[in-house]
């Protein structure tokens, strides 16, 4: 087992990695205080994995709900079902909610558990790459609005994040690709070290190799945890993390979501914005083009559907990223290094959206 500390003062928690760590109840139990639970999870995971989580916790008052699959789903009404099971349930403060999914359900578990009775404790268990090394770790949870991805949320901690890579053999390999995604742009944003290895191992991660996924989560986890511990609450060096996921958001919700996964959005997001890093003089287009052809080695889109971009900048303007100061973007210096750039100017956008040939790509 492989362990990564999140350092947060009185909101640290480790978060532990290992083949067959679903079966490992006692390190479960650990973690809730109280003697109520509530397992979060959705149609597609519950019949895969609930009765075993549930058997580790025949001493606890345990209750399960069961939510719609898919990130359309992602919103209030789906988050109110939870809120009503815990009602029902009496549960009281010293409930322990369990998320039990990918990054759609951590982040209903988790902005649920923040909301009820001011703050209950709750459990990641992700279940997808992308839950794994990002949506799991950090605390950020949400819903979408029909007018933008992630508007209403909460910061909120886990009690602990445990990461079992036989979980992904059961998942679809679109999703793995997705969750990718997530992979690529640590190293794109953070270290070129772990790019590197990427551009050696990708088809090995692709096959579910057990060691390279071992050894790919808890780097994407440390690199995580190490922005997070710095910037808990994305104030400064934490918006590094989104790199591609404004352009990438803008993706989602114009095409609507659930359309184009997640990690799809991201990886056509960051060949957006590396061939805006290209255009501004900062990236060399060597690097870029390094990267557009990683994702793509992925099997991850590297453009935009057509049919997204009229609505590009209305959406980007609405984005989490814009300030009293307009608009920031994440951009890349080089790989490995990533950038907060403010003030870029609508015409450099614009020739970025309504490119149809991104870092001379097809």
């Amino acid at each position: 087992m492989e362990t990564v500390n999140l350092d947060l003062g009185d909101d640290s928690y480790t978060i532990f990695i290992g083949g067959g760590l679903l079966g490992d109840g006692e390190l479960l139990r650990r973690h809730i205080s109280g003697k109520q639970v509530l397992i979060v999870t959705n149609e597609t995971v519950a019949p895969l994995y609930l009765a075993r989580v549930q058997s580790h916790l025949s001493e606890f008052t345990v209750e399960a709900i069961e939510l719609p699959d898919g990130e359309k789903f992602k919103t209030l009404d789906t988050l109110d079902l939870i809120f009503t099971r815990l009602i029902e349930m009496n549960a009281n403060r010293a409930v322990t909610l369990i998320a039990l999914g990918g990054g759609v359900v951590g982040d209903m578990t988790g902005f649920a558990a923040a909301c009820y009775q001011r703050g209950v404790a709750f459990i990641q268990i992700p279940t997808t790459v992308l839950s794994h090394v990002d949506s799991s770790v950090g605390g950020k949870t949400a819903v979408n609005h029909p007018l933008g991805k992630n508007m209403i949320g909460a910061f909120h901690q886990p009690k602990a994040v445990i990461i079992d890579p036989e979980l992904l053999s059961s998942l679809p390999e679109r999703e793995l690709r997705s969750g990718l995604a997530e992979v690529i742009k640590h190293g794109a944003m953070a270290s070129i070290e772990d790019f590197c290895w990427l551009e050696e191992n990708i088809s090995k991660l692709l096959s579910l190799n057990i060691s390279e996924l071992i050894y790919a989560l808890k780097r994407n986890c440390q690199i995580k945890a190490n922005i997070v511990s710095q910037d808990e609450r994305e104030s400064g060096v934490r918006a590094l993390l989104n790199f591609g996921h404004t352009f990438g958001h803008a993706i989602e919700n114009s095409m609507g979501y659930g359309n184009w996964l997640h990690g799809e959005a991201v990886a056509a997001g960051m060949v957006m914005a590396a061939d805006l890093s290209v255009r501004l003089g900062m990236c060399s287009a060597k690097d870029a083009i390094r990267l557009r052809d990683l994702i793509a080695r992925a099997g991850l889109p590297i453009a935009p559907p057509e049919e997204s971009r009229n609505e590009f900048l209305d959406i980007m303007y609405r984005d989490k990223k814009v300030t009293d100061t307009g608009l920031k973007l994440i951009l890349l210096r080089s790989l490995g290094h990533a950038e907060i750039v403010e003030g870029v100017s609508e015409q450099d956008l614009l020739a970025t959206v309504n490119s149809t040939n991104l870092l001379g790509g097809s």
